[in-house]
């Protein structure tokens, strides 16, 4: 099981607020905040903003892909509606996908540095 994950972020103020939208609608809220670094989770945090001013945005097709379970299709339509009102970009609209072992409902974002990140719930008796 993984523990929590980190993403590396240019401008660690305008990224928190970013994902304080983004990660809402998943249940995630701010837990810590440090000069460097911003935690987010339900209980815990599970997701890391970590700042590297020199990073450059990430090319499509590049770099890690971070997918987040949401409660239903409901959430995942407004995480993906969040990210592009506020300067995320789209990676894959929500609507069903077929993985390799089971069917899936999903939508893929790129946040303003251009990592990945999903949300994705499995629909009841799927």
């Amino acid at each position: 099981m993984i523990d929590h994950v980190s993403v590396a972020v240019s401008d660690l103020a305008a990224a928190a607020a970013f994902y304080d939208r983004l990660l809402g609608p998943l249940g995630y809220t701010r837990l810590v905040e440090r000069e460097r670094t911003v935690g987010f989770g339900k209980r815990y945090p599970e997701i890391w903003l970590n700042l590297r001013e020199a990073m450059a945005p990430v090319e499509p097709g590049t770099g890690a892909h971070v997918a987040l379970r949401a409660r239903d299709e409901a959430a995942v339509r407004a995480f993906h509606a969040a990210a592009l009102m506020h300067g995320g970009s789209d990676a894959g609209a929500p609507g069903p996908r077929q993985a390799a072992m089971t069917a899936y409902y999903g939508a893929f974002v790129h946040d303003p540095d251009g990592n990945k990140i999903e949300a994705v719930t499995f629909p009841a008796g799927k």
